[in-house]
């Protein structure tokens, strides 16, 4: 069993064939000097051993590897959906894919991308996608591209999404429906996305003539579990909101936890909007109310304005920011009684 997971070596290959290393390493790098008999022979035996030359020797051979790396602090729904869409985009390139994650570990750590480029520029990857960075000065090491970073857009190329517009419809949907206390479970503090949401729920809110409720906002951390207090003390006010803007689809859907708990039927006593339209927003009970991000999109994006850097192409300024849409579902409804 341990000689079968060992590596092929070139070696393997060469005594295989019956040539020499030298002869196997002209073939793979497709250089002249090697009689085609023999290029046949050695491919034939390549493909039968399941030769593969390391990453690291093919950058030092020819400075490339070939490989672009998409880093995520972890990889939740909303970087998920990142790598599909890069994942789909990278077919037909010449560029292999290689997914990085300090497994949650690097999400409240500033400065995480630098520590991940800096084992993988270089010798495992030609460039890369960073999924909200804490910062965007990467050091330089390789071209990168950001999704959503933490400041918003600045020196290198972004990719985002209209936040402002989307906050601003999903507030207005309630508001037409009739709700006048809208509470707002905003995300992290540290994001301009969840600022751009904040400021959306906001204007929509005093263009209806209707006053910012500070009572009415809480922060939900974008996650469903740390969502969980902020919606039981918004639902639990002696004038609790009649409807609520989730700043994302799982800090929604952890309220929507918390209201089945307190005894609160949606959208009959409670109307809930989330914000990004992941896969897991179709499958609650009942379907969320979403404003949708093309995220899978955005990474795709990304690669393209990666694979132009990595051409030389100057993309360095590019920020490229996609449209919101409401997608309107079963979780919001007209409030049971007028506020």
């Amino acid at each position: 069993m341990t000689d079968q997971l060992q590596r092929v070596t070139i070696h393997d290959v060469a005594r295989t064939a019956g040539v020499s290393a030298a002869t196997v390493s002209k073939v793979i790098n497709g250089r002249y000097g090697v009689a085609s008999a023999t290029v046949q022979r050695v491919q034939k035996v390549i493909d039968d051993l399941g030769y593969e030359s390391s990453l690291v020797a093919r950058s030092l051979r020819s400075h490339r590897t070939n490989v672009v790396g998409i880093l995520v602090a972890e990889f939740e729904p909303f970087s998920t959906e990142i790598l599909k869409g890069v994942s789909q985009a990278v077919g037909g390139t010449g560029y292999e894919l290689l997914a990085y994650s300090g497994g949650g570990r690097a999400g409240t750590s500033v400065g995480w991308e630098r520590r991940y480029l800096s084992r993988l520029g270089g010798t495992l990857i030609d460039g890369a996608i960073l999924v909200t960075p804490t910062v965007v000065d990467s050091g330089g090491s390789v071209p990168v591209v950001a999704i959503d970073p933490h400041s918003g857009p600045s020196g290198m190329p972004t990719v985002d999404s209209d936040n402002f517009t989307g906050a601003l419809v999903a507030t207005e949907h309630l508001l037409e429906l009739g709700h006048r206390r809208v509470g707002f479970l905003g995300g992290r503090p540290d994001l301009e996305s969840s600022r751009l949401r904040e400021e959306g729920y906001r204007t929509a809110l005093a263009t209806a003539g209707i006053p910012v409720e500070p009572e009415l906002m809480r922060v939900g951390g974008y996650r469903r579990e740390s969502a969980h207090e902020p919606a039981h003390e918004l639902l639990s006010l002696p004038q609790r909101p009649t409807a609520i803007f989730a700043a994302n689809d799982l800090s929604a859907i952890g309220t929507m936890d918390v209201a089945r708990e307190l005894g609160l039927r949606i959208p009959d006593d409670l109307s809930i909007v989330g914000f990004d339209n992941v896969p897991e927003s179709v499958l609650t009970s009942p379907p969320l109310t979403t404003i949708s991000q093309p995220i899978q999109l955005m990474g795709s994006e990304a690669l393209r304005l990666l694979i132009h850097l990595m051409d030389g192409t100057d993309e360095r300024s590019t920020h490229v920011q996609l449209p919101t849409e409401l997608i309107e579902r079963a979780s919001t409804g007209a409030p049971a009684t007028s506020a």
